[in-house]
């Protein structure tokens, strides 16, 4: 970190408005036209949610795709 305060660096963040956006994206993700392999770096089916949630709270997953 304090690589980024010598050189005068800004590091930010802040929430991803997920939920403007998924109704018209994940169309294009399921048909293949969007590839979300860039997002996404894990996959289960509905049983693996509570897992799946654990794994990004304990940050072995950024982003966890459930397939039903």
């Amino acid at each position: 970190m304090g690589s980024l305060f010598r050189p005068n660096l800004r590091l930010a963040g802040g929430p991803a408005p997920v939920c403007a956006y998924i109704e018209e994206l994940m169309p294009d993700i399921l048909d293949g036209v969007i590839e979300p392999g860039k997002v996404f770096d894990a996959v289960t089916g509905l049983g693996g949610v509570p897992a799946g949630y654990r794994d990004m709270a304990d940050r072995r997953s950024l982003k966890v795709l459930v397939r039903p």
